[in-house]
């Protein structure tokens, strides 16, 4: 495994333990976006009142780093107004899941495009 970063203490918690897994229904906004190059698809509900996200559901097809990097979205989201909401980045996602490796940036990246689109609509 030389060359390759180890999987921090995070990702692995936020893999084995997901946060905020499923959908919420209306009024809650949900938005589907994808990653054509591995597959990987995020589905983002969030229910906003008085403009701040106070629910945050996730659910993910993908990679163990995609399902962790979901699991954490939902905690960088919830509890924000959409102006913090919309400074997230794909950094953000990465310290929050301790770090990612090359091979899985992809991974904060389908994080981002789902805040992005899901702001778009609300």
């Amino acid at each position: 495994m030389a060359g390759k970063n180890p999987m921090s203490p995070e990702l692995i918690d936020h893999f084995n333990n997901p946060r905020n897994v499923g959908e919420l229904p209306p009024p809650a906004e949900t938005v589907q976006v994808e990653n054509p190059v591995c597959g990987d698809i995020l589905r983002l509900s969030v229910l906003f009142e008085n403009g701040t996200a106070v629910e945050v559901r996730y659910k993910v097809r993908g990679c163990t780093a995609s399902i962790a990097a979901g699991s954490a979205l939902t905690e960088l989201v919830a509890g924000r107004d959409k102006s913090a909401i919309r400074s997230l980045s794909k950094d953000d996602v990465e310290s929050a899941v301790g770090g990612l490796s090359n091979e899985s940036k992809h991974a904060a990246v389908l994080c981002v495009d789902a805040v992005r689109a899901l702001l778009r609509n609300v």
